[in-house]
């Protein structure tokens, strides 16, 4: 492993290999070869064809801050037009809806769409966007809807200057959308418009979404209502209390985005549904579900993921576009795209995951790193040492460290604490190296002395004079050597007493580098 002070955290190499796709980087690389990004619009149409069958997603036991994260901001020459949705058709590009038309991505450009001469879309504010399972490309707008497919532009007259969105194929190929004034639920069969409940819907219908039994939910101006084989069932939910998204926890329950916060519909009543180490309160705009099970929140405060038990936030102050979020989708490469008030962002894995502060490493700038058979990985740093197991961190201070407590950035949403510390362990030191002998046990050499790990405690290696360790290793003899700044080469076995090589025996007359401070 390369191990370096950069202020990130540790990195086992530098990625200097991305994971191509239509649009940026995905783990199909089937060609065996590493493009730049500026030549992703020349390189597209061969990717398509070796990468069609290619299906990735993102490891769901990484954070958000593990993924490699690309943003377009307006600042930077991005079109300046906020993105209100997300889709891919099946050439591989992104479809931008913004408030000022339809953009089409390459992972390079965003390109004004143009149809043909004498043809527009019915509204130039796109509210929402659909790729079908035949291809066809769907179009919600302020002022009706349009569907593109084969080079042909379709509109609809039924819904002609109203205000469509929410877009939604279930699960029998139907096409579903929400109008407004007044609102109904419309469904297109054989290219025609078909409405339903604009004297029971109120003034909006919006936010649809397809549970796992196949029913419909529909948020309106009058409550929330279940659409089943063209029966209903309606909950007065007050108004106030009503946003217009929805989505299954994962365990068969509603939850909803209200203007007070996460929701969870039960008994007919909205119950406050709390994230896994959220305490401030936040606002939902947008749900999500990634094809690993992770649940994307996006929020007016920035982007919040729940996956595997735990919640992790990401915002502006961590490199977001925006904090406001508009949109989030999932390419078929496994990407995650967010479109936020002031530009687009993609996460992707790296080859290699990072580990840093996020993940509750004490310090940034980790010197030396070691692997136990446990599948654990330890990392010294200049107040602890680290242990990385099974997704989460455990901080192990010295003795003159203790209750120092680990210091986090301040930011607006707590996402909760992610180490746990241990106190008293036995560790006394500031830890400078790490070792392993032939039974698999852990040898860690402080500025005090060396200790070995046993039964989750830190012993102290009796008779070994070592304060400025810089390497510890076992040779195939069962015999421990230990690199020693000021003392020289020391070892000692299970039936050997300590012995000692001076420096000067390799003929330095004093110790080769500066080694570590003691």
């Amino acid at each position: 492993m390369i191990v370096g002070e950069d202020g990130k955290g540790v990195r086992s190499t530098e990625a200097r290999v991305s994971r191509m796709n239509s649009v940026g980087a995905s783990g199909c690389n089937p060609v065996g070869l590493v493009f730049r990004e500026w030549r992703l619009a020349t390189i597209l149409p061969a990717l398509l064809l070796v990468c069609s069958t290619c299906a990735f997603a993102l490891d769901p036991s990484l954070d958000i801050s593990q993924y490699a994260h690309t943003a377009w901001r307006m600042r930077d020459g991005f079109p300046k037009v906020a993105i209100i949705s997300i889709a891919q058709t099946p050439d591989g590009y992104l479809w931008l809806g913004t408030e000022l038309g339809l953009f089409r991505f390459d992972g390079v450009r965003a390109v004004p769409w143009q149809p043909l001469p004498g043809e527009r879309l019915p509204g130039s504010y796109i509210t929402s966007l659909l790729v079908a399972r035949d291809g066809t490309l769907w179009i919600a707008t302020m002022k009706g809807l349009a569907s593109w497919k084969d080079g042909r532009l379709a509109k609809y007259p039924e819904v002609a200057g109203q205000i469509a969105a929410s877009l939604l194929q279930d699960h029998e190929g139907t096409v579903w959308f929400g109008a407004y004034a007044p609102g109904r639920l419309c469904a297109i069969q054989s290219g025609k418009v078909q409405c339903y409940g604009a004297n029971t819907f109120g003034s909006w219908a919006f936010g649809l979404y397809e549970d796992a039994e196949g029913d419909l939910w529909v948020p309106t101006g009058t409550g929330l209502w279940r659409w089943k084989s063209g029966r209903s069932e309606h909950y007065p939910l007050p108004g106030d209390r009503l946003g217009d998204q929805l989505i299954e926890d994962g365990k068969g329950s509603l939850l909803i985005a209200t203007p007070k916060g996460l929701g969870r519909l039960g008994g007919g009543k909205i119950q406050s549904y709390p994230l896994p180490g959220v305490t401030a309160r936040f606002s939902p705009r947008r749900f999500f579900r990634d094809s690993d099970g992770s649940l994307w929140i996006g929020a007016v405060e920035g982007l919040l993921r729940l996956h595997q038990g735990k919640t992790d936030f990401f915002s502006a102050g961590d490199g977001l576009s925006g904090d406001f979020v508009n949109s989030i989708f999932e390419d078929r490469e496994g990407n995650i795209w967010v479109a936020t008030v002031n530009g687009l962002d993609r996460f992707r894995e790296y080859p290699i995951p990072t580990i840093s502060r996020n993940q509750g490493l004490s310090r940034s700038n980790a010197w030396t790193v070691q692997a136990t058979p446990d599948g654990s990985v330890w990392m010294g740093t200049a107040d602890a040492l680290n242990r990385w197991a099974n997704g989460r961190m455990t901080v192990y201070r010295g003795q003159r460290a203790l209750g120092q407590g680990r210091r986090r950035e301040d930011r607006d949403l707590n996402a909760g604490e992610t180490a746990t510390e241990v106190a008293n362990s036995g560790l006394v030191g500031t830890p400078q190296s790490l070792g392993l002998d032939d039974q698999g046990r852990l040898y860690i050499a402080t500025s005090n002395s060396v200790f070995r790990f046993e039964d989750g405690r830190f012993v102290p290696v009796p008779g070994i004079p070592s304060r400025n360790t810089w390497s510890i290793i076992e040779d195939a003899h069962g015999k421990t050597w230990i690199s020693d700044g000021n003392v020289g080469l020391l070892s000692f076995g299970p039936v050997n007493a300590l012995q000692s090589i001076p420096w000067s025996q390799f003929g330095h007359r004093s110790p080769p580098g500066d080694g570590f401070a003691a």
